[in-house]
């Protein structure tokens, strides 16, 4: 049974040890996983959406649809940065915004060289 108990021990001060080398050593992630791919040229600019099936019901009812890519930053000790996806929905003739979607979280991929 003490064996045991010191072998679940190692292995999670191993884990530790890793998750801390990986996320504060300089470059220690980007050598043994890949550099993240890179951050889309517009980042935080609305676009109009005229493709997605979602943007044709809009259309239908007088709205249009509007997309954007937003980046959020990493928080806290162990935070992990985001991308997200942002839409909303503007009045043709007003140019109200008359409603949104939900937030679309995704992360960024890493890419090996």
């Amino acid at each position: 049974m003490l064996y045991v108990f010191l072998f679940i021990v190692g292995i999670v001060a191993i884990g530790l040890y890793v998750t801390v080398i990986l996320r504060f050593v300089p470059g220690a992630a980007e050598e043994r996983l890949g550099v993240l791919e890179d951050l889309p040229a517009d980042i935080g600019i609305w676009k109009v959406d005229e493709s997605s099936p979602s943007a044709m019901a809009a259309r239908t009812e007088g709205l249009i649809r509007q997309v954007r890519v937003w980046h959020e930053p990493a928080r806290g000790l162990f935070g992990n940065e985001c991308l997200i996806r942002q839409a909303r929905y503007r009045n043709a003739s007003t140019h109200e915004i008359v409603r949104v979607e939900r937030d679309e979280k995704f992360v960024r991929k890493r890419v090996r060289g």
